[in-house]
């Protein structure tokens, strides 16, 4: 297979989107700080089940990415920036996707079977999964075409992201961080839609049933839940509680949310959230700003 070849396969895989599986490593991350999960996070085996986990919902998604520019073919042609992606654009065939989408699912569910074999008190993570393969399934066809349910749907996803990555390593989550991750993925995805009313109305049926007005103020309640409920986290958790000055990182998420909201009103392109993370510099700042204050407030209360 040539090198063009290639970079085209990397394309229609959205490879870049695969940074969103990062969520399933969240209980992983947070395990590593928290004393009574100490003995779970400690050595190699738990960050490696918990990234093999990632990796496998990143071959999972893939092959519904695949299975939606089939299912989108018509609608994504008249799209001007989703026209140039290779399903919609002929470069790979609607059947040569579909048989590809049905091998990465063999292999993204290969790892949590596997484990389940060997380590049946994992069977939640395995279910998970397929709690996620069955909604996707159901968005594909026909929730999709459902205003604000297919925005909700896809915030799902990311809480049974988040549910898997803890279950397979056998690792408490708090729901704080549960319900925080499904309002900023909610958020993320209303602002998408927004940008989507703007440059594209006509590429999704969905966006004509969608309320402008209604939308902005959405985008806003969800904002603002998203660091309401990261700060209740900060502070009644027992995260919080071993970690007085965790609450000090809520100021960054904050930053994070108004920086973002302000992209979508001055029509940014946060019609790709992979896109605006990796590109926009004061975002960079605000999520290394994070990382520096959350080790900080670690290590000051070791």
């Amino acid at each position: 297979m040539s090198i063009e070849r290639i970079k085209i396969w990397l394309k229609a895989l959205r490879v870049e989107q695969w940074t969103k599986n990062g969520v399933v490593m969240m209980a992983w991350f947070f395990s590593v700080a928290d004393a009574s999960q100490r003995e779970i996070a400690r050595g190699w085996q738990s960050f490696l089940m918990a990234f093999a986990m990632a990796a496998a919902f990143s071959a999972v998604s893939s092959a519904f990415y695949l299975l939606n520019d089939v299912s989108d073919y018509e609608a994504d042609r008249r799209h001007p920036v989703k026209r140039f992606r290779p399903v919609a654009a002929r470069v790979i065939s609607r059947i040569t996707a579909v048989r590809t989408a049905l091998v990465l699912f063999a292999a993204g569910f290969a790892y949590p079977a596997l484990v389940v074999i060997f380590l049946p008190t994992r069977t939640t993570a395995f279910a998970t999964m397929l709690a996620y393969t069955v909604m996707q399934c159901l968005y594909t066809g026909f929730l999709k075409r459902v205003p604000y349910v297919d925005v909700a749907t896809l915030a799902a996803g990311f809480v049974l992201r988040a549910i898997a990555g803890a279950a397979i390593i056998a690792a408490y989550v708090s729901p704080w961080l549960l319900i925080c991750t499904f309002t900023l993925s909610m958020f993320l995805a209303l602002c998408k839609r927004k940008n989507e009313m703007e440059v594209a109305a006509e590429s999704r049926a969905v966006l004509r049933r969608y309320h402008p007005h209604v939308l902005r103020v959405l985008i806003v309640v969800a904002g603002l839940a998203s660091a309401g409920e990261y700060l209740a986290y900060t502070v009644t958790s027992k995260m919080g509680q071993r970690f007085p000055c965790l609450w000090t990182t809520s100021i960054f998420v904050v930053a994070g949310i108004v920086r973002y909201m302000y992209l979508a009103w001055r029509k940014g392109d946060v019609g790709r959230p992979e896109m605006v993370l990796l590109t926009d510099r004061p975002l960079w700042l605000v999520i290394a700003s994070y990382c520096v204050s959350a080790i900080l407030s670690v290590a000051l209360s070791m």
